[in-house]
């Protein structure tokens, strides 16, 4: 299928590696030239390399942190005038809310929550007078269904979802969506690190800890950051412009509901 976004640009955040990088490389596929983020410099460069090799398009990489305005004018600088935009971004480490302070809380709520608010109102005014945008944000299946342990990054991800429900509304008379996709168990760095740290703490394999995750996923395996980022090029395309508002839950079968 022609998604119809060749020769557009996006930023994608948190590109270097994991769902941000499926993301990227999907966009790329279809010929849109991209702006990458990270703050690995050695991975975002070998993600750029790999990502321009393979596809031909143009591919940026910019080292910043994200959350602050220093690395959002960094990345607008490199591209003032994105026609996609994918918010991602890391979120609070595992932890019990007891631990949590005042600064941790205002931590996450600025990464998850601020920071992708801030570069959607960068970027909204030039896709409303070019009548055509597409947001997309990686928020997570925690939203919809809560871990334990991952409150601080549910609340500030189900805050974005809540906050950008009414802007998209407002903005999708002008061609504009915003979506958001919610990952379940994705086999990436972070649900590696989540699963070593879990089979540390209880003096079992990794191997062990990992397969019985995954079996808990009705579709029996941890989604690949490739097929994730296959859904969000869809939401970007041409075809996707009468979904707006959106939350699509990307998780196996893992979240229990009829709706």
């Amino acid at each position: 299928m022609d998604l119809g976004i060749e020769g557009r640009k996006a930023i994608v955040c948190a590109s270097s590696r994991g769902l941000g990088k499926g993301c990227a490389m999907a966009l790329a596929q279809n010929g849109v030239s991209l702006v990458l983020n990270g703050r690995d410099e050695s991975a975002l460069h070998a993600t750029a390399e790999e990502i321009g090799k393979a596809t031909g398009v143009s591919v940026t990489p910019v080292i910043a942190d994200i959350s602050t305005a220093e690395g959002q004018a960094a990345v607008l600088e490199a591209c003032p005038q994105p026609d996609i935009l994918v918010n991602n971004n890391g979120g609070p480490p595992f932890r019990d809310f007891r631990e949590l302070d005042r600064n941790s809380m205002l931590e996450g709520v600025t990464m998850n929550m601020v920071t992708p608010i801030e570069l959607i109102q960068k970027v909204i005014d030039h896709m409303i007078e070019q009548r055509f945008g597409r947001i997309v944000n990686i928020t997570s299946m925690s939203v919809k269904m809560p871990v334990p342990g991952l409150d601080l990054s549910s609340g500030a991800r189900a805050g974005l979802t809540a906050f950008l429900a009414g802007v998209a509304r407002t903005v999708a008379g002008n061609n504009i969506t915003i979506n958001n996709i919610l990952p379940g168990y994705f086999d990436t760095d972070r649900l590696r690190g989540a699963v070593s740290a879990w089979a540390k703490a209880n003096n079992l394999p990794e191997d062990e800890v990992a397969a019985e995750r995954a079996a808990q996923v009705p579709a029996r395996r941890f989604g690949s950051p490739e097929e994730f980022g296959q859904v969000c090029a869809f939401l970007c395309s041409v075809h996707a412009g009468y979904i707006t508002a959106q939350s699509v839950l990307l998780d196996g079968g893992l979240y229990n509901s009829a709706f």
